[in-house]
């Protein structure tokens, strides 16, 4: 007797193979003259053009986004990797952030870092 799998279980096998979710580890936030700037820290198990992390943006809790920065190429064999984003503006009062980052598979995952503000210049 033949022994077949579920179909459900040939969709798995066909798709791609998907790296690690990418995540944000750290979140530094500084208030300028200019704006915000921050600088993030992204981890993923970028494999190539198919799979790296291509992004990550900054948006009010309502979902409101203020900054995204586009990572153009995958950062294979640098892991975690940072970059940041300055001249970022962010209305008056508002206490804190919530990071994403997006992969080139998955976009924009659910998972946000929270990042409270520093009320200050200079902080």
């Amino acid at each position: 007797m033949k022994h077949a799998l579920p179909i459900a279980a040939y969709a798995i096998l066909a798709s791609p193979a998907i790296a690690d979710p990418a995540q944000i580890l750290d979140v530094m936030a500084s208030r300028t003259d200019a704006g915000w700037r921050f600088v993030v820290t992204v981890e993923h198990g970028d494999t190539g053009w198919d799979d790296y992390a291509n992004g990550w943006e900054i948006r009010a809790e309502d979902g409101t986004v203020f900054g995204t920065r586009t990572l153009f190429h995958p950062h294979v064999d640098e892991q975690p990797f940072t970059r940041s984003l300055g001249n970022v503006e962010i209305p008056e009062g508002t206490e804190t952030v919530e990071i994403f980052v997006s992969e080139s598979l998955g976009g924009y995952g659910e998972a946000a870092y929270v990042k409270t503000l520093p009320s200050r210049i200079g902080e």
